[in-house]
């Protein structure tokens, strides 16, 4: 029986990736009776992201704002992968009220093989402000993730401690390594929009490495991997009714030329939530730094061994912008059932 499962997505040329010659993002690990939530689902990468899983077999739960948009996504994975199995989860990350619902809802699932944080305000609006009165970008792509996390982790060490590692994936962008961004205070904004998501951003993969080394050090079957998209446009991107058709808003890019489809922009995250050989505090992002097959990147130092307390102190600013503790379990595991040592490096089982 084959392994793996077609994911139908399009092609575009990529360069093959340099850890893991066979890798193809056409044909996944087969996911069949994994659970992986998206947020962000609705549209973009996210969506991609969403079809690509459940194309692998997974049972995908699509989470977002509009209950609407997140039928229209339905409907379009249904179309291109027949029998797809889906549920949806809305939640506006603008709200720590509607994050901590979805959490809720989310810890209620079977089991949670994988949570991928891709959703957040894109607003360039500087003075916007989510409901519980924080910067938007720093609370969607911050302060939201966190509560969602906090809220999701028992249930994502519980699978982790019965079918095999459990994996967060969190979302960056390339901008961070190119703009050294201050995060000593998280809360404070800088002049610009595009300077504040880069911001947003650094504080996401200081976060996302310090979760890593605690998960780790508990010995918590959960790993948390980072990942950057490169370039996706809407150019690239091929047709989904409701999705990206003439009905959706074209958004023109400048680098079109060197760029991707916005479902070759969800490969990177694709593979680090199902790739049997992704491990704990991984980097994944394209080949070809805009595009290309996705490939283990070695991490910023900055982001991912910062100096001093830089971390700690980035990780209790964080709880407090959640109004949450992010509590790593304890590793409880019956002696009878489950092997007495279970480590975040252990891969996905097939």
């Amino acid at each position: 029986m084959s392994t793996h499962r077609t994911a139908g997505q399009a092609q575009h040329p990529a360069a093959t990736p340099t850890d893991h010659p066979s890798w193809d993002p056409a044909r996944l690990p087969d996911q069949t009776g994994r659970t992986h939530v998206v947020t962000g689902a609705t549209a973009g990468i996210g969506y991609f992201a969403a079809e690509q899983l459940a194309a692998a077999g997974a049972h995908v739960v699509l989470a977002s704002r509009s209950a609407a948009k997140l039928a229209t996504a339905v409907a379009s994975i249904e179309r291109e992968v027949p029998g797809a199995r889906l549920d949806t989860v809305v939640v506006d990350l603008a709200s720590l009220a509607s994050v901590a619902d979805a959490a809720e809802r989310i810890s209620a699932l079977p089991r949670l093989d994988g949570l991928l944080l891709n959703g957040a305000s894109m607003s360039m609006k500087r003075r916007a402000t989510t409901s519980d009165g924080l910067p938007l970008l720093l609370g969607t792509h911050v302060a939201a993730n966190a509560a969602l996390l906090a809220g999701t982790l028992p249930a994502l060490a519980d699978s982790g401690r019965r079918h095999g590692a459990a994996r967060v994936v969190h979302t960056s962008t390339g901008f961070v390594e190119q703009f050294p961004m201050s995060v000593d205070d998280v809360r404070r904004t800088p002049a610009t929009a595009i300077a504040a998501y880069v911001k947003a951003k650094t504080v996401t993969e200081v976060f996302a490495f310090e979760l890593a080394r605690r998960l780790e050090a508990a010995d918590v079957p959960v790993a948390s991997l980072v990942t950057r998209p490169g370039v996706g446009v809407d150019a690239r991107t091929p047709h989904r009714a409701g999705i990206r058709d003439r009905s959706t808003t074209y958004r023109p890019n400048p680098y079109t030329p060197w760029a991707q489809g916005k479902d070759g922009a969800a490969w990177s995250a694709v593979r680090a939530l199902t790739d049997p050989e992704a491990r704990n505090g991984q980097y994944y992002a394209p080949a070809g730094r805009l595009r290309g097959a996705p490939v283990r990147v070695e991490p910023t130092a900055r982001t991912a061994t910062p100096d001093g307390d830089l971390a700690a102190r980035v990780w209790a600013q964080v709880e407090e912008l959640a109004v949450t503790a992010l509590t790593i379990p304890a590793l409880t595991i019956p002696a009878r059932t489950i092997p007495a040592k279970v480590s975040a490096a252990v891969p996905v089982q097939e």
